[in-house]
């Protein structure tokens, strides 16, 4: 994998010596496999292309709310992800973060996707990713979807229920499935555990009903939520899981694929760290998976891929003052910005317990400043567009930016484009240390 990172980065480089031989590095474009993008050099990092990028959109009268994302840094954390799960190949879940410019990257780095839908094949498929390279994970699939992935080759999908299979034995008896079975999500940011999976004690049954419908099953995978939050969750299911193979393998099954699924840290600072994951992951697979053994290895990260790459920019449309009825108390403050919950932050809403976000002030200022209470508020009509409530700021003006860090997971995505606010666009900007 690292010729494929230093073949990009290299002829990026190249690309750009030919369009001139001095171009400031904050506009120098370049254009790779349909990828707009700028190659910042060692003396800018893609923060301070965040801000100046946000100085000059203000001085042009463009206020609109914006990202930058660093291709360079999800190049490094596949170099890392390769690095430290040496036995899994990573297949993109691309209802993480489904722009064309990330997963076009994705697909220079060799990886496989995870669909789980037609219009994410469709995606897919149309960039040239073999349909081997791909997994249909969603164990609940309409009939034509299912229909679509046969006439595209698609062989590999999940199921967790008889339902399913009947619709499998009738549309696609070709198709190489994999059960999904359910895995611990208390410690996750969103579990998937209540919708998807079955228990490993209803697996016999299950498998034995494909047996009866001629049905292949070539494997088991599991999801351990979102945002997974311990390590045991992974040691757990993969215990589970070899319980499901030898299930399998008893009833005559050729048992090879193992889907370990997502939910690995994509954030910065977040613990624990993904080289804790995967050191966990990693002596889970040698106790229960030998080396020995003729199984494939899959795992299905979205959100380690890109929640670092992306960082947001939101500017303050209208200030107020927070007026408190018993008139007592610290001066609060109100910020309306130009993005909001129905927009880049729904996930955020739905997160009622931890909001992870932390905000940071655009425009420098005296760290001995006074901090209020302040409350952030998307642009729509909704009560309910609330992004945070309560976080120290100073004082901040109209037309002053607030940054997001971390917001390349299940932001864009989740765009509801609700009052018609359109999703911000994204500057596309490859780090030349990172790429490396």
């Amino acid at each position: 994998m690292e010729t494929n990172l230093n073949c990009i980065a290299c002829h990026l480089q190249e690309r750009n010596r030919e369009k001139t031989e001095d171009i400031s590095p904050l506009h120098t474009c370049i254009f790779l496999g349909g990828i707009n993008l700028t190659l910042l050099d060692n003396s800018m990092s893609a923060q301070q292309f965040l801000k100046q990028k946000a100085t000059s959109n203000s001085a042009s009268g463009n206020e609109d709310a914006f990202y930058v994302a660093d291709l360079g840094d999800i190049m490094q954390k596949h170099c890392q992800f390769m690095k430290e799960l040496p036995r899994v190949k990573p297949f993109y879940a691309v209802k993480c973060n489904s722009t064309r410019e990330v997963l076009q990257t994705l697909a220079y780095l060799g990886t496989g996707f995870a669909c789980c839908s037609t219009a994410e094949l469709d995606m897919v498929l149309r960039m040239g990713v073999p349909a081997t390279d791909i997994v249909y994970a969603n164990p609940c699939k309409q009939i034509s979807h299912i229909r679509y992935a046969a006439e595209h080759g698609v062989r590999r999908m999940t199921f967790d229920c008889e339902s399913e299979l009947f619709k499998i034995a009738a549309s696609y008896p070709q198709a190489e499935m994999i059960l999904q079975i359910v895995a611990d999500n208390r410690d996750s940011w969103h579990s998937l555990s209540g919708k998807c999976g079955v228990h490993i004690n209803e697996c016999e049954n299950l498998l034995e009903k494909a047996k009866s419908l001629n049905i292949q099953v070539f494997g088991v995978s599991f999801h351990t939520g979102s945002g997974c939050k311990n390590t045991h969750s992974f040691r757990k299911a993969i215990e589970d899981a070899r319980k499901a193979f030898d299930i399998g393998k008893k009833l005559g099954y050729k048992m090879r694929i193992l889907d370990i699924g997502g939910g690995f840290p994509g954030d910065t600072e977040f613990l624990p760290t993904f080289e804790k994951f995967a050191e966990v992951i990693n002596k889970s697979l040698d106790q229960c998976f030998s080396c020995n053994e003729d199984v494939e290895i899959i795992a299905e990260p979205g959100r380690y891929y890109v929640s670092s790459a992306f960082t947001a920019a939101l500017n303050i449309v209208t200030k107020k003052e927070v007026t408190k009825k018993d008139g007592e108390g610290r001066r609060t403050l109100s910020y309306i910005l130009n993005d909001g919950t129905f927009g880049s932050f729904l996930l955020n809403y739905l997160q009622i317990e931890e909001k992870n976000l932390k905000p940071f002030v655009g425009k420098d200022f005296d760290t001995a400043l006074e901090l209020f209470p302040s409350i952030l508020w998307g642009p729509t009509c909704a009560s309910e567009d609330e992004i945070l409530n309560n976080v120290d700021l100073p004082e901040l003006e109209m037309g002053d930016w607030i940054f997001f860090p971390n917001m390349g997971a299940y932001t864009i995505s989740m765009n509801s484009n609700f009052n018609a606010f359109a999703a911000p666009k994204v500057y596309f900007v490859l780090t030349k240390e990172k790429s490396l």
